[in-house]
């Protein structure tokens, strides 16, 4: 890391991501304070955190005022749902995630005098005309589709980010991350990896949305939460993606897996979802310039090793939840266990 921070704040640190982001900084003998309301994150996902020094888990909705004792340098906002499934499901807590939700974790970062990083996605760019896709790409989205509640939250998300940057000086970063993929990601959630593996182990149908010749770019978790404190640890504002530049056929996903898992699945079709973007594919050549940073993971390791987290998780058919020590979960913003 370039600049030493102390103590973060990770807004929606119970989600997939935020829960990788706690234990790297954690590793990086960082105190962190993870928040979430716990909408589509869970607590089991820092259940294995619990108990280590500097930890502290808070349940908290970022649309409403953060209020956190002690001193934070660093501020990272994750908080939303990003699966399909979950945001159409919650379009108006979705919008206010990325409206509300971002005004706080900027005003709590100015109180504080943190750096800023917002993460916000691919998805800004919608169905692109431009193939890869650089930061400076405005993007092709459908203001009132389906997916609008998602892409228009993290566009909003930026463009406020950015407002605060040249009106309040304030020191933001913003990310964009392509898909990404991994351990803790939840079978149901309805993203196409998980559904993938979770449909492959079954022995059920693996079921494509759309003729699968789509393109998606997938970046495994370990590799994504690099990009981000990288990018963290740098001056940079931003945007720059935080992606993997191999394009891959959504067919070639579901093959990949359906091999790794020597499953007999059938590869079935269904409708394509509405406003589904048809390439996705990021230009890194920023992230490469100014943050060192690109994948390492290939994909064959990270698929082997989704899929071993995902089948422990189905045999074992319990949470982890009933394990955390008293005094791990806080109520609300009252006070607890605080390093």
């Amino acid at each position: 890391m370039r600049r030493h921070f102390e103590r973060a704040l990770v807004i929606g640190g119970a989600g997939f991501i935020g829960s990788h982001l706690c234990e790297h900084l954690l590793g990086r003998d960082m105190q962190v304070v993870c928040l979430d309301n716990f909408a589509t994150g869970t607590p089991d996902n820092v259940a294995h955190l619990a108990e280590a020094p500097g930890f502290r888990l808070v349940e908290h909705d970022v649309t409403e005022q953060v209020r956190v004792s002690g001193a934070f340098d660093l501020v990272i906002h994750l908080a939303s749902p990003a699966s399909p499934r979950h945001y159409l499901r919650l379009p108006i807590e979705t919008l206010e995630a990325g409206a509300l939700g971002t005004r706080h974790a900027l005003r709590f970062a100015e109180e504080h005098s943190a750096r800023f990083l917002l993460a916000s996605t691919s998805e800004v760019y919608g169905d692109p005309t431009e193939h890869p896709q650089r930061e400076t790409y405005w993007g092709q989205v459908n203001p009132i589709g389906p997916r609008s509640v998602y892409d228009e939250a993290k566009r909003y998300a930026e463009a406020l980010t950015a407002a605060w940057c040249r009106s309040r000086h304030g020191d933001v970063a913003i990310v964009r991350i392509f898909n990404t993929y991994g351990p803790r990601m939840q079978p149901d959630d309805g993203r196409m990896i998980p559904t993938f593996i979770r449909q492959a182990l079954a022995g059920q149908p693996i079921t494509i949305q759309g003729d699968g010749e789509q393109t998606r770019s997938v970046c495994y978790v370990d590799d994504t939460v690099r990009g981000l404190v990288a990018m963290a640890a740098s001056a940079m504002p931003g945007p720059v993606n935080i992606g993997n530049p191999e394009e891959l056929r959504v067919r070639e996903v579901a093959e990949r897996i359906r091999d790794i898992v020597a499953s007999t699945s059938p590869i079935t079709y269904e409708s394509a979802a509405v406003d589904d973007p048809r390439r996705r594919c990021p230009d890194i050549s920023l992230a490469r310039c100014s943050l060192r940073w690109e994948p390492e993971v290939s994909l064959s390791d990270g698929l082997q090793r989704t899929i071993e987290s995902i089948r422990r998780e189905t045999c074992a058919g319990v949470t982890a939840f009933s394990r955390l020590p008293s005094g791990a979960l806080l109520d609300g913003l009252g006070e607890g266990r605080t390093p």
